[in-house]
C-alpha cells in the first residue's frame, strides 16, 4: 500500500480575500473528507511575499487542519527555518505536537529564494549558521530544562508530548544539509531522489556517532490529479499545474534539486514530462508509485475540480489499492 499525500499550497493567482477564504475552507473540508477515507497525510509548506498568495504560515495552516482530523499526519515541507525565531518556533510545534498527539512532521530547510530572506531582513549569507542555530536551539527547548540562549537563560514550556521531541528532518539537496543532519542525529530529507546524497549521509552518521534515517522522494515522485477524461482535464485545466511549474522553475537555480522541478515552458510539454499527471482512477491505482502525492487545489484549480479529483481517488483509486 503506497503512501497516500493531499498537498495544500493555497496558490490562486489574482484571487480576492473572499475567493481566499472560500479556498482554504475548501482544504479543510478537504483534509477531513481525506482522513476518513484513509489518506496517510496532508502536506504543507512556506513561500512569502509571492504574487500568486502562496501560502506563508503553514504552521496556522497545519493547526486547522490537524484539528479537522483525527488520524493523518500532517506534513510541513518544508519550513524555512532561518527565517523564523527560534523560540517562537519550539513554542508553536509543542503545542501543536500536544493538540494532535504528535501528528505533526516538521521538515525544515534554508530555502532557496534570496528575496524571502530580504524581505524579513535576514542575511542570507548566515543562513547556514541561522540554521544550526535554529536546530540546536529546538532540541534544547522541547526539554523543558533551561540552556543558554544568544547570552541569556530561557525555558520553553510547555514541552511536547512526542518522546524524545516532535518529529523533525533536516530537507535539503546539499552535502551541508546531511552533514547537518547527521551532526545532530535527525533524519534526513532529501528534496529529490539523490541516492548518492543519502549515502553520504549515513557516511557522516558514522563519523559523527549518531544515529538517524532517510526519507528521501522515490525516483518517481509526481504530482497527481485524477479524472475522468484525462484530455478533456488537461485540455480545461493544464494551464494550472503549469502556472505552478513555471514559478517553481524561476525560483530554481541550476544547482537546486527538486522532485518538483520542470522544464515545461507549455501544457503540452508539462504533459509529456510527467512531473505532473493526470490519470484515470484506474491508471493511477496500477502507477506502482511508492507515494501518491494528489494535489487537488493546484495553481488556482476551481475548487468544484479539486473536489472531483479528491473524490474520485479517495471512492474509486484507494479501495482499488486496499483490494
Amino acid at each position: 500500500m503506497p503512501v497516500t499525500v493531499v498537498r495544500f499550497n493555497l496558490v490562486a493567482p489574482g484571487a480576492s480575500p473572499a475567493e481566499l477564504g472560500e479556498r482554504y475552507r475548501a482544504a479543510l473540508e478537504m483534509a477531513a473528507y481525506a482522513d476518513e477515507h484513509g489518506v496517510t497525510t496532508v502536506q504543507t509548506e512556506e513561500h512569502h511575499g509571492v504574487e500568486n498568495n502562496w501560502l506563508p504560515s503553514p504552521f496556522a495552516f497545519a493547526g486547522a487542519v490537524l484539528g479537522a482530523t483525527r488520524r493523518l499526519a500532517v506534513t510541513v515541507s518544508a519550513v524555512i527555518g532561518p527565517l523564523h525565531d527560534p523560540l517562537r518556533l519550539a513554542e508553536d510545534i509543542a503545542v501543536l505536537d500536544l493538540l494532535s498527539g504528535g501528528r505533526l512532521l516538521t521538515v525544515a530547510g534554508i530555502g532557496y529564494r534570496p528575496e524571502e530572506y530580504a524581505r524579513a531582513g535576514v542575511d542570507w549569507k548566515r543562513r547556514g549558521r541561522l540554521q544550526d542555530e535554529l536546530l540546536e536551539t529546538l532540541l534544547k527547548a522541547w526539554t523543558g530544562e533551561e540552556f543558554e540562549y544568544r547570552g541569556r537563560t530561557v525555558r520553553v514550556t510547555p514541552r511536547p508530548a512526542s518522546d524524545p521531541h516532535p518529529l523533525l528532518l533536516v530537507g535539503g539537496s546539499s552535502k551541508a544539509a546531511a552533514r547537518r543532519a547527521a551532526r545532530l542525529g535527525l533524519p534526513f530529507f532529501p528534496s529529490a531522489y539523490l541516492p548518492e546524497l543519502e549515502s553520504y549521509y549515513k557516511e557522516r552518521l558514522v563519523e559523527y556517532g549518531t544515529e538517524g534515517w532517510t526519507m528521501m522522494p522515490t525516483a518517481e515522485t509526481p504530482l497527481l490529479h485524477i479524472a475522468e477524461d484525462p484530455d478533456r482535464a488537461w485540455a480545461r485545466y493544464g494551464d494550472h499545474f503549469l502556472h505552478e511549474a513555471r514559478t517553481y522553475a524561476s525560483w530554481q537555480s541550476g544547482e537546486i534539486r527538486s522532485a518538483v522541478r520542470s522544464a515545461a515552458a507549455t501544457v503540452e510539454e508539462l504533459r509529456a514530462e510527467g512531473v505532473y499527471r493526470i490519470l484515470t482512477p484506474d491508471e493511477c491505482a496500477t502507477q506502482d508509485l511508492d507515494n501518491l502525492v494528489l494535489h487537488p487545489l493546484v495553481g488556482g484549480m476551481p475548487v468544484e475540480e479539486g473536489w472531483r479529483s479528491l473524490r474520485l481517488f479517495a471512492e474509486r483509486v484507494l479501495p482499488a489499492l486496499e483490494g
